[in-house]
């Protein structure tokens, strides 16, 4: 076990992010510690009137290739290295005129930053830090008799054990450091390795997949109140979401809300906003109404109709960005979640006088079309599958049935469809006019989803005094195909005039001519949409 308490007499500061160096350094210098440095770290302590050492002093080489060669060196590595109470590794030192470092302050080149940016693939690969976690790994390994430091944040909290120790840290805290050390690590290596996976796209299944992130937010608890969460972002991400969302107001966000409003923004960007403002309302990651409308208003009070009360305590999803219209009438009912790409000031005052609903604004939408990765944990391991990624839109569509759909069916087809790729499989979606009028998820048999969509479009039109379920004469989307004709025919039963769904059974023909006999209109994809 490592000693409880080790004096800092010697510390090496080696930072990109040069927010409160000078600070630290010289808070550092005031409890007697000697300081060591390189390259732009040294020129401003040195300018800030610190006494500081290069690092090219210690290894008696100069920095060299652009800065890429520095630190490399036993004089560096071994005074990291070196266990305090091994007289071998101490007479090495000796020998070698190697001076003990006790602390380590290093933060990486913005490698995930630069990737954020858009930058070029050279910019990227000179970005990428090799002397800094080298130094770090080395000082993490014999935390024992050394402490490391990879975190701005954690200057204060440091500078203040060593006030309190007489210049010394423990045991507990050196452990802890090395922890987040190794981590820091991790996950500035991940994103490297996954942003080179990208870049070379060759590989489906590499031999060695790479995972990390760093914290966003610390949550109370998970999908519930006895299972600890958090939420970590992924380095070098640049999908626009609840990662890039800033929270404009309300209380703290939940696992649940999290992972919600996450279904809910993805399902919204489906819908081009240059073509029409659309609204998605989700609950438990399923949509309860999604419409599209000549503006946020309209789609809003379309998408509300699908399902008011499911509605309650929901996610509300804006492909554009909130006005004061549409915040009026979503406060109006309670709802957890409103996030959107931007809000006008008068929309977020509106919102603002309800203190606990969080407003979102993730700065953009995400593309349906971009490439990328979901990935799910399982006992031991994890799965790692493509997004989804085609839409509708790029899909040939071929009609099966005697009777062609017409252009308005068509649209409802293509609307439905795009909100059954975002509904739990068994997927059933009942849409009229471009908006859901009835939708059924989650199932386990197809059958039992068309009976919930059509009981859900028929509650819908009771709610508003209408004699006919809204699913009449409305399109049916199936994210799979029908394995036998019973689901369609319930389809048909509920009111619907059109089917829209990917084909590929064994009783395709029975299907087709059961829908021939009901005089549907039916198209197949080619696509299935399964979403579990």
């Amino acid at each position: 076990m490592p000693r409880d308490h080790i004096r800092v007499n010697r510390a090496l500061l080696s930072v990109s992010d040069k927010a409160g160096l000078v600070e630290f350094a010289t808070a550092l210098s005031g409890l007697g510690v000697e300081l060591i440095s390189t390259g732009g770290t040294h020129r401003t302590l040195s300018e800030a009137g610190l006494s500081v050492t290069e690092v090219a002093e210690l290894t008696r080489f100069p920095e060299m290739m652009d800065g890429r060669v520095k630190t490399l060196h036993p004089a560096v590595h071994g005074g990291l290295l070196a266990v305090r109470d091994n007289p071998e590794h101490q007479a090495a030192l000796a020998a070698h005129g190697i001076g003990a470092i006790d602390l380590l302050v290093v933060n990486l080149y913005p490698f995930e930053e630069t990737l954020k940016a858009g930058k070029a693939y050279d910019d990227c690969v000179e970005n990428i830090d090799v002397g800094g976690p080298a130094m770090i790994r080395a000082a993490a390994k014999n935390h024992a008799d050394v402490g490391v430091v990879v975190d701005v944040a954690d200057y204060a909290a440091l500078l203040d054990e060593l006030r309190g120790n007489d210049g010394a840290l423990t045991a507990a805290t050196r452990r802890r450091l090395a922890q987040k050390a190794f981590a820091r690590t991790a996950s500035y290596d991940s994103a490297i390795a996954n942003w080179l996976a990208g870049v070379e796209a060759s590989e489906a299944a590499p031999e060695f997949r790479a995972l990390g992130g760093r914290l966003g937010q610390s949550l109370r608890y998970g999908e519930n109140p006895h299972q600890p969460a958090s939420f970590y972002r992924l380095p070098g991400s640049l999908r626009p979401g609840i990662a890039t969302a800033r929270q404009v107001q309300g209380k703290a966000l939940s696992y649940n809300n999290l992972n919600d409003t996450d279904a809910a923004y993805e399902c919204v960007a489906e819908f081009d906003p240059a073509r029409s403002a659309a609204v998605a309302i989700i609950k438990h990651a399923n949509p309860c109404g999604v419409a599209e409308g000549d503006d946020l208003l309209a789609a809003y009070e379309r998408a509300l109709a699908c399902d008011p009360t499911s509605a309650f305590g929901g996610i509300v999803a804006l492909n554009r960005p909130l006005d004061a219209e549409a915040a009026k009438r979503i406060v109006e009912i309670f709802t957890e979640v409103i996030i959107a790409p931007d809000a006008s000031e008068e929309a977020k005052a509106i919102v603002g006088a309800k203190k606990n609903l969080r407003l979102l604004l993730a700065g953009g939408l995400p593309d349906p079309r971009a490439p990328g990765e979901t990935i799910r944990t399982v006992a031991g391991g994890f799965l790692v599958q493509g997004r989804d990624a085609l839409t509708v839109d790029d899909m040939a569509l071929k009609v099966v049935t005697k009777r062609q759909p017409t252009e308005a069916e068509l649209a409802d087809m293509r609307f439905a469809y795009r909100v059954a790729k975002h509904v739990k499989s068994n997927a059933i979606v009942y849409a009229k006019g471009g908006a859901t009028v009835g939708i059924g998820a989650g199932q386990m048999s197809r059958v039992d989803s068309s009976i919930t969509a059509a009981r859900k479009a028929a509650e819908a039109a009771e709610r508003l005094g209408l004699a006919e379920s809204l699913a009449k004469g409305s399109a049916v989307a199936s994210d799979a195909f029908f394995p036998f004709a019973d689901g369609l025919l319930a389809a048909a039963e509920a009111g619907a005039t059109a089917v829209i769904q990917p084909g590929g059974s064994l009783r395709d023909d029975d299907v087709i001519k059961a829908a021939d006999e009901a005089g549907l209109a039916m198209v197949f994809t080619g696509v299935r949409h399964f979403r579990h």
